[in-house]
C-alpha cells in the first residue's frame, strides 16, 4: 500500500486529496474506491488487498475525511465539489504512463480499464460519473445504494454525524465504533480493531478523535438534490431514476438484507428497470456490507475480474 495526494480545485481554491494506492502502478485494469458519508479510504483495505495482486486499487479520501483537508467554506460539502474531485481522480489514474520502449513504439502503452466500488455516498458519486457523458467507468459496484433513498433513512445516517467526541484510548474507540457500525453485521475481532484504528486520529495532548469534519452532514440531502432531475418520488426520499436510467456500463447492487437505505422494493424495481443488473444480498446485514470478509469481496472481484 501507498499513501499519496494530489490537489484538486474547488469554488475557495485548491485542497488536498489524499489517497492510497494498491498493486502495480502500471496495470492497466485500475479500480476506483469511494467510502461512505463519514468513513474513510482504509474501510477497503481488505477489499483492495484481495484485488492487488489483479488490478490497480486506488482508494480515495473524499474531501473532509481521513487525510484529505477540511475546507474553510462548509457549504461546499456538495456532491458538486465530490464530484469534481472524482473526475479529478480519474483523470490522475488515466494519465499515460511512460511504457516501455516497445509499447512506445507501437503508440504507447494500452489504454486504463476504470472499475468502480462505491459504498453509500462513494456509490452515489460514482452513479452521477457514470451517467455522464462519455464516463470512462466501465463497470459499476453500487454498496448498498441505489436509484432511490427514504428520507428518513438519510436524515439517520446525517444524526450519526457527532461533533467534539473525543476518546482517551483506542478501547473506547472500537466500543464506540462496534456501536454506531453494528449494521455493518458480525465482524471479527481483527476487523473491528481495523475500523477503529483507521476511523481516528491521535492529538499532540494524547486524545482521539474522529477524522472526518462535523460539518460534512450540512445540507446533505439538498446537496444530492441539486445534482439531480428532479424526480416523481422526491417527496418520500432522494429519487435517482432519471440518473439509473442513464447508466450504460454493467453493474453489480450489493445489498445489506437489514438495509434501509437500500430498500428491497427499490432493488427489484432496479431490476425490473434495467434487467442486466447483478445483485447479491448479504444475510445478517443492514447498512452497509462492510467488505471484509470472503463472503462480500468474491463477488466483487468475480464481477470486476470477468472478461
Amino acid at each position: 500500500m501507498r499513501q499519496k495526494y494530489f490537489f484538486s480545485l474547488g469554488d475557495g481554491g485548491f485542497h488536498r486529496i489524499a489517497y492510497t494506492e494498491w498493486g502495480d502502478h502500471d496495470n492497466p485494469h485500475v479500480v476506483v474506491c469511494v467510502h461512505g458519508l463519514a468513513r474513510n479510504s482504509r474501510d477497503f483495505d481488505f477489499l483492495a488487498d484481495a484485488l492487488a495482486p489483479d488490478c490497480r486499487v486506488v482508494c480515495m479520501d473524499v474531501v473532509g475525511r481521513g487525510d484529505s483537508d477540511w475546507l474553510d467554506n462548509k457549504s461546499e460539502y456538495s456532491f458538486s465539489t465530490y464530484l469534481a474531485d472524482a473526475a479529478a481522480m480519474l483523470a490522475r489514474v488515466t494519465a499515460p504512463a511512460a511504457g516501455t520502449w516497445l509499447e512506445r513504439l507501437r503508440g504507447g502503452p494500452p489504454p486504463p480499464m476504470i472499475d468502480w466500488v462505491g459504498t453509500s455516498m462513494g456509490g452515489l458519486i460514482g452513479m452521477f460519473l457514470a451517467a455522464k457523458r462519455n464516463a470512462p467507468i466501465r463497470r459499476l459496484v453500487l454498496n448498498d445504494v441505489g436509484a432511490f433513498i427514504p428520507w428518513g433513512a438519510l436524515i439517520r445516517m446525517k444524526g450519526s454525524i457527532t461533533r467534539g467526541l473525543r476518546f482517551s484510548n483506542l478501547g473506547e474507540v472500537e466500543a464506540y465504533i462496534r456501536k454506531v457500525c453494528a449494521s455493518f453485521g458480525a465482524l471479527t475481532d481483527e476487523q473491528w480493531k481495523q475500523l477503529a484504528v483507521h476511523s481516528v486520529a491521535q492529538e499532540e495532548k494524547g486524545d482521539y478523535v474522529l477524522r472526518y469534519d462535523p460539518a460534512i452532514g450540512e445540507g446533505y440531502h439538498g446537496n444530492i438534490d441539486s445534482e439531480m432531475p428532479i424526480g416523481p418520488n422526491v417527496l418520500r426520499g432522494v429519487d435517482l431514476w432519471n440518473i439509473w436510467g442513464r447508466l450504460k456500463c454493467p453493474t453489480l447492487v450489493l445489498r445489506g438484507a437489514k438495509s434501509e437505505v437500500l430498500p428491497a422494493s427499490t432493488l427489484k424495481e432496479m431490476r425490473e428497470r434495467r434487467p442486466d443488473t447483478v445483485s447479491v444480498e448479504f444475510e445478517g446485514v443492514g447498512h452497509v456490507p462492510a467488505l471484509m470478509s470472503e463472503d462480500q469481496i468474491a463477488p466483487v472481484r468475480q464481477f470486476l475480474l470477468q472478461q
